[in-house]
């Protein structure tokens, strides 16, 4: 397994991670999901990713009995969750003082945590000035509760405020960024992000390598009976990352899979690690056999020189410029 830094900080962490997301609490119960852990933690992956809508919570539930069970030492992993979507309340969403505090407690007594070291804001929130929340996480990051803040989805103008608002005030800023970036899914995290990682020296883990599954080839041909885009509370994905185009490029990046002797799932995965922006590439794995496959990545990226990855570019046809 690679380390990397966590941007400029001084964590590291794996380039290969494991999340919770539509897997954990959802489609597989603790026993699948500590078969994944295990799988990931004996190839080297220190970081596990999670969120207080996953599942409903179910998925720190989960992830949480498996961690007090583990016998792993707590410093040798890191945790992070997501606080926006907490319940129906009023006052259970967003990112008010309220919601940000109440929500990351909620979220330690579901993980049997003291601390998770990264707390992301899963979404921007246009009804609470960004001036709140960052202080809400300062207070989290002196009372140790978290170790490090971040952003998942936000616009670049939205994470330079907040980081400025931090500067001006003394206060904890933002460090990381939880983005969807994919070989199918590119112009955000390559080119509005750019002065991100190089002004503020931002880390990225990244969500959504596989595009839901769509890089893996599996839905070449149609939606598989079973597959995670064959089920009823998926069918709005599957209308939002399944079109003729995108699969083509899928088939046409088979030949390429073939010659470096990979999956098209490994291909698309160690095409992620190849940007060095990229802090942590999250997999998600409903079985563990795929987490197996998927650590894999990490050598298929040793072998992707340029040229491979200059055919990549051709057959993608889609690399972003800031022109458009």
């Amino acid at each position: 397994m690679e380390y990397r830094h966590l941007g400029k900080s001084g964590l590291k962490v794996s380039a290969l991670s494991l999340g919770a997301w539509v897997t954990m609490g959802s489609q597989i119960g603790e026993d699948v999901a500590s078969e994944c852990m295990h799988a990931a933690r004996d190839a080297g992956v220190n970081f596990f990713d999670n969120a207080e809508a996953y599942g409903g919570g179910k998925a720190e539930t989960v992830m949480g009995h498996v961690l007090k069970k583990s016998g792993w030492k707590r410093s040798s992993y890191v945790v992070s969750t997501k606080v926006f979507w907490g319940g129906d309340g009023p006052n259970d969403k967003g990112l008010s003082h309220k919601h940000v505090i109440e929500g990351v407690h909620a979220a330690l007594d579901r993980l049997q945590l003291t601390y998770v070291d990264l707390c992301f804001c899963h979404r921007p929130d246009p009804e609470t000035p960004i001036e709140e929340t960052v202080r809400a996480m300062d207070v989290l990051v002196r009372q140790g509760k978290i170790f490090y803040w971040g952003t998942s989805e936000w616009s670049a103008a939205e994470i330079m405020r907040a980081h400025g608002v931090a500067k001006e005030n003394g206060l904890t800023p933002p460090v990381m960024e939880q983005p969807q970036y994919n070989m199918l899914t590119r112009r955000r995290f390559e080119i509005e992000y750019a002065p991100i990682f190089k002004e503020l020296g931002y880390g990225a883990t990244i969500w959504s390598p596989l595009a839901s599954g769509v890089l893996t080839g599996k839905y070449n041909d149609g939606i598989p009976k079973g597959s995670r885009l064959d089920l009823e509370n998926m069918k709005w994905l599957a209308e939002m990352v399944l079109d003729q185009d995108r699969i083509a490029r899928v088939k046409n990046l088979a030949p390429i899979a073939s010659v470096v002797g990979c999956t098209l799932a490994q291909l698309a995965l160690a095409w992620c690690l190849k940007n060095p922006n990229v802090s942590s590439v999250i997999t998600g794995a409903s079985r563990r056999e795929q987490v197996e496959e998927n650590m894999k990545a990490i050598d298929v990226a040793k072998h992707l020189d340029k040229n491979a990855m200059a055919r990549i570019e051709e057959i993608l046809g889609n690399a972003p410029t800031a022109d458009g």
